[in-house]
């Protein structure tokens, strides 16, 4: 079947960095395509099977002048046809992306002579105009705290993933640098014991034979490893039967590098021993 990956969401947020690696990937990519002409571009592509076996397209604020409003319905007579669709949202924190424009030369697309907002305006202004295609989002990636090589590192994965069944997206990440805006369900680990604080094991993260063998000893990670498995493999069954495509559960702790790893790679075990399809992001580990 036709892969076709809508590509969309804030400007700043990554979507370049997503469209490049979608070409490395052999997607054919199109980018700024108008709204208006998204249902044109796919008759355009199915009358082709073979030369556009996958397909990427991007659609942002440029297509204001469209009714992005009108996104929703659009989508929903796209699925309709015989070509497999998946939206991609790129988000990030608003400061985070005021941030990346101001150490750039890039102008945001709604401060320009044409449109005269500040920075600060155009951002929350785009946030507000673009709600409409994040709700209709399979997937929301929220790019405030990743690197540009973690991102093209998600996407490489997201990509082998087969299309059907429910995507787990399994995320590390340290409370100290903020919780994934993007994760559906985050546990926290930092009641359990931290090998941080024995000098000889501070060096090493959870994925670790040496962190390994301490958890080991460890009743009470034994019982949270448990209680992880069972709740993520109840609730990510009811996600599939609602027909969700992704769900992201993240696991934190004081600094990313032992716990988190260890539990999120405990539950990436399990889950694939229950024939789930995970990705694995360890976000402090770079």
């Amino acid at each position: 079947m036709q892969q076709l990956i809508i590509l969309t969401g804030m400007s700043g947020a990554g979507k370049t960095v997503v469209l490049r690696t979608l070409e490395d990937m052999e997607f054919y990519c199109v980018d700024n395509l108008p709204l208006s002409m998204l249902s044109e571009f796919v008759t355009h592509i199915e009358s082709d099977p073979v030369f556009y076996p996958k397909v990427s397209v991007g659609i942002d604020i440029r297509s204001q002048n469209d009714n992005l409003e009108d996104f929703k319905s659009q989508l929903s007579m796209l699925r309709q046809r015989l070509i497999n669709i998946k939206v991609l949202f790129l988000n990030a924190d608003n400061q985070v992306l005021i941030q990346r424009f101001s150490e750039t030369r890039r102008r945001h697309p709604l401060s320009t002579e044409q449109h005269k907002f500040s920075l600060t305006e155009a951002v929350r202004m785009e946030s507000e105009l673009m709600a409409e295609v994040k709700q209709s989002a399979d997937l929301v990636i929220d790019t405030s705290q990743q690197k540009a090589m973690q991102l093209k590192q998600q996407i490489w994965q997201l990509m082998s993933m087969p299309n059907d069944q429910v995507s787990v997206i399994l995320k590390s990440f340290a409370f100290k640098r903020g919780i994934p805006f993007d994760a559906d369900f985050v546990f926290d680990a930092r009641c359990l014991p931290n090998p941080y604080w024995e000098k000889e094991l501070r060096h090493y993260n959870g994925k670790d034979e040496p962190i390994k063998a301490f958890f080991a000893d460890q009743e009470l990670v034994k019982e949270y490893i448990k209680d992880l498995c069972v709740f993520s493999k109840k609730w990510i069954n009811h996600f599939e039967a609602n027909d969700r495509s992704y769900i992201t559960i993240a696991v934190g702790c004081t600094g990313g590098q032992h716990r988190s790893v260890f539990l999120v790679e405990q539950l990436f075990k399990y889950l694939s021993g229950k024939g789930i399809q995970a990705l694995l992001l360890h976000r402090e580990l770079g």
